[in-house]
């Protein structure tokens, strides 16, 4: 039997590896943006996503879509089969009933023996579309077995992979014998003693001796753009803007390059790509981070690595405008960078650096954004204007804020005491934050001990904005609550470093969870 193959058309998603990285292929609509889009092919690997069109040179089948009262389908090559009345091979294969007329007609893996293994990949769970270019799928059950058992010599079957009817026709495979070949509804073909074996290779049905094969050139696509996910990023925001793309994203690449807007109808598939391709870009991003991490002491190491988008504020418009900024939480420090470090010695060069101890974050919430970007934080640092920034999805907002507080951890650690100068009553002294001892005030030349107190006796605290703080705590013995006044000329900075500790301490409550800070 001679075969003419054609490459199988993609579905909408499929997966190819199931391991933590992911490999899809599609059809998808692109764009610039501005123009209509146009059909392409979206593949994923496991380090790149390539933006393809079809060779117009070669013929390719058109895309099936799917519907509700449809499952998916999954296209298989075009079928030609040619038999001759001297050779009665008989091909036996067990067409399933189409009783409901919304599933097309099912081949069984449940052929004759002698050509089990020559047809089994090729036609197992198949749905026949045509029979000599003619559609069966409307046709009730009896007449489209009439069309296969009176097909001529030459027989080209359209068919395609049925998805669905798989877990069904395997249920009725286990309860069949290969005697059962000859029921009613087997339709008697006397065909060529050639097929293909599962290997490829073709062979005769009389013999296991391998012969040539010929068939059709494949169908080829061709490669448009590719976008290293290595530290890219994927947003469904109009770049700089706060304004989210209807069913589309964008991917950007460190590198510069941008597969241009991909555009998905159903938000199932939408979300779908998202996912594959965020859990690419986080999970090669991170091992980049744990490979940068190797250079470094525990106390050093980076806790985090991914894009945010920056929200520059202006008084004179009534939007805002957005930049892509690198994020790196390493050590005691915090950085923005414009494009990512791409190796040890470009972790020193970032646009802006914070000490973790001396910066405040916080999650806004979604009553105080100031437009329509959502998922956003502020990084305040002493001294220093509160900067605004955006993530794309919940899921990395927390992952920034849970590596933070193992940042905060880290950085008070490593900094165990920090010392601010302050007036106590008029007299000049040094507040002291130790990560042991908790707070204590000195005072004079020979640094005496004026009072102390742990952190979880404090119960609060307040402040004038400037440089008044108020220290409320609770004596342990009479259990009255003692007030502290100071001032200090870098109050921002002492309250922001005493959050960090407080942070700190808190976090450090769960046992595992410093555990697992201090062996990252």
């Amino acid at each position: 039997m001679k075969i003419n193959a054609t490459t199988k058309m993609a579905t909408p998603i499929e997966e190819k590896v199931d391991q933590n990285l992911k490999t899809r292929t599609g059809m998808v609509m692109i764009s610039d943006g501005k123009s209509k889009p146009e059909l392409a092919r979206l593949h994923l690997s496991m380090e790149m996503i390539t933006i393809q069109r079809q060779d117009t040179s070669t013929p390719a089948p058109t895309p099936t879509s799917t519907t509700a009262s449809h499952p998916p389908i999954e296209s298989k090559p075009t079928t030609q089969s040619s038999r001759n009345k001297s050779d009665r091979l008989s091909l036996c294969p067990r067409v399933q009933p189409n009783t409901d007329m919304q599933r097309p007609l099912v081949m069984s893996p449940n052929i004759e023996h002698r050509v089990r293994y020559i047809l089994f990949n090729l036609l197992a769970f198949s749905a026949f579309f045509q029979v000599n270019g003619e559609y069966i799928t409307a046709c009730p059950h009896d007449d489209a077995v009439n069309i296969l058992r009176n097909a001529g010599d030459i027989v080209v079957l359209t068919v395609k992979h049925y998805r669905a009817a798989t877990p069904f026709l395997q249920k009725q495979l286990s309860r069949e014998t290969p005697e059962s070949d000859n029921d009613a509804t087997c339709a008697e073909l006397k065909v060529n003693v050639g097929g293909v074996g599962q290997s490829g290779k073709k062979y005769s049905a009389n013999n296991s001796r391998p012969v040539s094969i010929s068939s059709e050139p494949e169908n080829r696509w061709i490669d448009l753009v590719s976008v290293p996910l290595m530290m890219a990023y994927v947003t469904r925001y109009i770049y700089g803007t706060d304004k989210l793309r209807p069913n589309a994203f964008e991917v950007r690449g460190l590198n510069g390059t941008t597969t241009g807007i991909i555009h998905c109808d159903d938000l199932a598939i939408l979300s779908q790509w998202l996912k594959y391709i965020t859990d690419n870009i986080v999970g090669l991003t991170s091992l980049q981070m744990k490979l940068y991490n190797r250079n470094f002491p525990v106390g050093e190491r980076i806790e985090y690595m991914g894009w945010v988008n920056e929200g520059v504020i202006s008084n004179h418009i009534s939007w805002q405008s957005y930049k892509p900024r690198f994020l790196v939480l390493k050590g005691t420090e915090v950085m923005l960078f414009d494009a990512p470090p791409l190796n040890v010695a470009g972790l020193q060069k970032a646009t802006v650096a914070y000490k973790v101890y001396q910066t405040m974050f916080r999650v806004v919430k979604e009553s105080e954004t100031v437009d329509s970007r959502q998922h956003c934080f502020l990084l305040q640092s002493s001294g220093h204007e509160p900067r605004y920034l955006s993530v794309e999805t919940r899921q990395e907002l927390l992952r920034i804020e849970n590596s933070w507080n193992a940042a905060i951890v880290t950085s008070v650690i490593k900094l165990g005491r920090k010392t601010f100068a302050v007036s106590h009553h008029g007299k000049t002294g040094g507040l002291t934050l130790d990560w042991q001892q908790g707070f204590s005030l000195t005072e004079g030349a020979d640094a005496s001990v004026i009072w102390q107190y742990k952190f979880s006796q404090l119960r609060g605290s307040s402040d004038d904005g400037k440089s008044k703080l108020k220290l409320h705590f609770q004596d342990h013995e009479t259990r009255s609550i003692e007030t502290k006044e100071l001032e200090c000329q870098v109050l921002q900075s002492l309250l922001f470093c005493m959050h960090a500790f407080l942070t700190a301490k808190v976090a450090s409550v769960d046992p595992a969870f410093l555990s697992s800070i201090q062996q990252a």
